[in-house]
């Protein structure tokens, strides 16, 4: 006689616990899979996956064991992850020494970036005259002028804002010239037809619409920057992120580089996130096409 009441509990949890993994299908499936790798990476260090094969290929599972010096494990770069910020400290001086240089070099991107995007969007002639220089800059890899930067301003500060700024300035022009050119004509028509000016189309029309390209355009340049710090500090920098790393590498200690290399991530992965989803909430801000 319980039978049915059980059957119709179970059902309800059934589809309770269904409709929370849809709601969560995103985050639940990207752990899942990050847990798996890093089971897999601590395995191939630890040597499970070996001892777990031997018995079916023999000797061949061998390769399946890998020296701590090429790849690490999770569990030593958390360790030393730890040490390095709660112990020793010894990342905090390089990290205040990598976000000075970004901040420095991104803000500089942004202030130049959207003001020539928007100018090359909206006048015709002013596009025409910089196409030739965008279009160079953007077939060149930013990377290859490092040389000349340190002959320009040396190794310093400058060199690395330098190298950053250029990075990340092209895909916020970009994204800002597009902003204007999917502007819908038909607004900027009506606009004109009711007597508004040009500061007054660009404030209620051009810019709002342009937001949302705008943030598309700084998501991209983030990580470009990212690459900026790691590239201008390994070429020739005592502090920073980048130097810790290419220090720890020529000590062949591959824990502390995955240390930086993670911090990176970690900082370029919070910050796309911060304005994905100050994106999100302007995205009603698009005219509609």
């Amino acid at each position: 006689m319980n039978a049915a009441p059980i059957s119709v509990h179970s059902t309800a949890a059934t589809r309770d616990w269904l409709r929370l993994y849809l709601d969560h299908e995103r985050a639940i499936l990207g752990a899942l899979v990050v847990v798996l790798f890093l089971a897999f990476w601590e395995g191939l260090e630890r040597g499970w996956w070996t001892d777990l094969l031997r018995p079916l290929i023999g000797g061949a599972a061998e390769r399946l064991t890998v020296k701590p010096i090429f790849i690490s494990s999770p569990t030593r770069i958390a360790a030393a992850a730890y040490r390095m910020f709660f112990v020793t400290g010894e990342i905090w001086a390089d990290l205040a020494a990598s976000a000075l240089e970004y901040a420095c070099g991104l803000l500089a991107a942004v202030a130049v970036g959207i003001p020539l995007g928007l100018a090359a969007g909206w006048y015709r002639r002013f596009a025409y005259a910089g196409a030739p220089f965008l279009a160079a800059l953007n077939a060149t890899p930013q990377i290859a002028f490092l040389p000349l930067i340190v002959v320009w301003v040396g190794t310093g500060l400058a060199a690395k804002v330098l190298i950053i700024f250029l990075l990340a300035v092209l895909p916020v022009a970009m994204a800002a010239q597009a902003a204007v050119r999917t502007t819908d004509h038909r607004l900027v028509q009506l606009a004109r037809s009711c007597g508004a000016g040009q500061w007054q189309l660009f404030r209620s029309i051009i810019l709002p619409g342009a937001v949302p390209y705008l943030l598309a355009g700084l998501r991209l340049g983030i990580g470009r920057a990212m690459i900026g710090i790691v590239v201008g500090e390994i070429y020739g920098s005592a502090v920073g992120v980048g130097a810790m790393i290419n220090r720890a590498g020529s000590r062949f200690e591959t824990d502390k580089v995955f240390v930086g290399v993670l911090t990176i991530v970690a900082a370029g992965m919070a910050l796309s996130e911060i304005v994905h989803r100050i994106e999100r909430r302007v995205e009603p801000w698009r005219p509609p096409l």
